[in-house]
């Protein structure tokens, strides 16, 4: 699967910005879909994951209750809702896949490209 990450941008704290992910190809399905980020000089951390079927949905804590994950099998995408954005938030976001999941960077296997968010106070 090809991922494409797209709806980055700049946005002051409070704000609310959208993620996009497509991920065209006929396996999308199978794949636990999620969400890293990577701030500057700090390692790649785990965001937000859905599994196949958008039954099950799991969150860093420094993001529960103001990221939502969500999936379109149909549309073969994934989103990531962020409201109450925070200037902490600002890092590039990565869309990212496997067939398992993880909260390493390691356990996941098919990147797109970064987006960058930016949040200033």
């Amino acid at each position: 699967v090809q991922l494409q990450a797209s709806g980055g941008g700049s946005v002051q704290a409070g704000g609310s910005l959208t993620l996009s992910c497509a991920a065209p190809g006929p396996t999308f399905s199978l794949y636990f879909m999620g969400w890293f980020r990577q701030a500057p000089g700090q390692e790649r951390e785990f965001v937000a994951c859905i599994n196949w079927d958008g039954s099950n949905e799991y969150y860093a804590d420094s993001v529960k209750g103001r990221f939502t994950i969500s999936r379109n099998n149909a549309k073969k995408t994934a989103t990531l809702q962020m409201n109450s954005l925070k200037p902490d938030d600002t890092a590039v976001y990565y869309c990212t896949a496997s067939r398992s999941w993880g909260y390493s960077a390691r356990e996941w296997d098919k990147w797109g490209q970064g987006t960058e968010v930016t949040v200033s106070s």
